[in-house]
């Protein structure tokens, strides 16, 4: 054999899809589905039209211009189903497309009964709705069936069996549907050869992991050596990228599997070897973000002097003055400033002078203060911090200075947090809510710090929206 055919592709070009490219496929399919539901609407609409039928004519004196962006609210409804640990379940796909459905539909009939009569038309409402979810569901059974089914996933070997590689392992294993096929591990040292680790084996050595990818027709390589890494290792490893294998680093598919940074099987100096400039953004996310903070200050302003005089009162009803509650926050880079929210707790909650995270069912949560937590509204005095720059709408939660202090002493990267403003709202929030604990502030720390290391104006819309989702839920605590 001749040294190019020793050095030629491992296995065939792969059409199986990544993560990211299935999430995008889904995504595409959606908005196909909402095209055609569009269309849908419109023709069974002009239908009823006794001159125009579904003409040109129609389309530009019937239709306003706001039902042609029907698509796109309903493309936001669905934000949340783009999780493909959800998206690949059936129950799941069933409830998230059943809940935009019927949010949809209370929308337009809050909006059908306080507009003028005659102003907006039944018929291509809802026949849309009912267009869109039909279409929409039988896309997402039918991209379960493809996408779930064995010979649709990419066949994935784990380089290395230590802490890192069991941990991935383990994270596999606790995900339904898997994300893709995993075939196994390889290791360096042989005596792991022929154990299991959360349910996968350990195929072999490093050696033979050219055999193993063809034999086992494997299309990616996940790299999860942490430490030091032999010279051997890394050629092949190299050698495998050459050969048309795609490799992948562990911390990536961590990333990219639970929208979190794994802080625990990190060096000591990744923030200065890497987050540090991966945190960094242009000048024009900056300006962007300080306008919609702006914009969004104003409007929660607006809904806080509407809501005050019944919050205020209620608060002042159940256990008396004060209705607001300041506490010292850190803020970006560490500065102090005063947080303000409505009091939801009694008067002294932490008379004994120690600080407490919320907790839940908190004892010192008044009746109306828990219903202030759930709907999130003891939040909202917020807007004024954001209005004077201390926060922004989207970002970390804003920690007091002596948890923190308690907290990076037990958390590793805990004040890298603090890189950016705290937010009103936050990728850790709506994705996990309150820690109370070392182990949940760890959770919270690595969904903080990969929303620091991806933001952008995309991510933080998404988080407004599925805010909002959380508020409709009434999912807080």
């Amino acid at each position: 054999m001749n040294k190019m055919e020793s050095r030629g592709p491992l296995s065939k070009p792969s059409w199986r899809l990544r993560p990211a490219e299935r999430r995008g496929t889904l995504f595409f399919g959606d908005l196909f589905c909402a095209i055609i539901a569009l269309l849908i609407a419109l023709y069974f609409w002009s239908l009823g039209d006794e001159w125009l039928k579904f003409s040109w004519q129609f389309l530009q004196e019937r239709v306003d211009i706001w039902f042609y962006f029907m698509p796109v609210i309903w493309l936001l409804f669905l934000i949340e189903s783009y999780d493909l640990r959800r998206s690949t379940a059936r129950l799941e796909s069933f409830k998230e497309i059943s809940l935009a459905a019927g949010v949809s539909l209370g929308l337009y009939l809050i909006i059908f009964l306080i507009s003028s009569p005659g102003s907006i038309n039944r018929r291509g409402v809802i026949l849309f709705i009912a267009s869109v979810y039909v279409l929409t569901l039988l896309w997402r059974f039918i991209f379960i069936g493809l996408f779930t089914a064995p010979q649709f996933m990419r066949r994935v070997i784990i380089v290395g069996a230590g802490k890192s590689g069991g941990h991935l392992a383990k994270i596999i294993h606790e995900i339904w549907p898997p994300p893709f096929n995993t075939i196994g591990l390889v290791d360096d040292d042989p005596d792991k050869v022929g154990t299991e680790i959360s349910g996968l084996k350990v195929l072999g050595t490093n050696a033979e992991l050219f055999d193993l990818v063809r034999e086992y027709q494997a299309t990616d390589l996940i790299f999860s050596i942490m430490g030091d890494m032999d010279s051997a290792v890394f050629e092949k490893v190299l050698e495998a990228e050459e050969r048309g294998i795609e490799v992948t680093t562990m911390p990536m598919v961590y990333e990219e599997l639970l929208g979190r940074v794994p802080i625990f099987l990190l060096k000591s100096d990744w923030v200065l070897r890497s987050f540090v400039d991966q945190a960094h953004v242009g000048g024009f996310y900056e300006l962007s973000k300080r306008l919609m903070d702006i914009v969004g200050g104003l409007i929660g302003t607006i809904i806080l002097g509407l809501l005050l005089p019944f919050i205020g009162i209620a608060i002042l009803l159940e256990t008396g003055a004060p209705i607001f509650y300041f506490q010292s926050r850190l803020g970006k880079n560490g500065r102090l400033y005063n947080m303000i929210k409505f009091r939801s707790m009694v008067q002294d909650a932490e008379a004994d002078g120690i600080a407490r995270p919320a907790a839940n069912n908190d004892i010192r949560a008044t009746f109306f203060g828990r219903i202030l937590r759930k709907t999130h509204f003891d939040e909202l005095p917020q807007v004024l911090n954001i209005l004077k720059g201390e926060m922004s709408l989207v970002g970390p939660r804003a920690e007091r200075p002596e948890l923190v202090g308690l907290l990076q002493e037990h958390i590793p990267f805990y004040r890298a947090r603090l890189f950016v403003k705290p937010g009103l709202t936050g990728w850790a929030q709506v994705n996990y809510g309150y820690a109370n604990d070392y182990e949940t502030n760890g959770v919270k720390l690595e969904y903080d710090l990969y929303y620091i290391k991806h933001r952008n104006l995309i991510l933080d819309i998404n988080i407004m929206i599925r805010t909002v989702g959380t508020v409709i839920g009434y999912r807080g605590r």
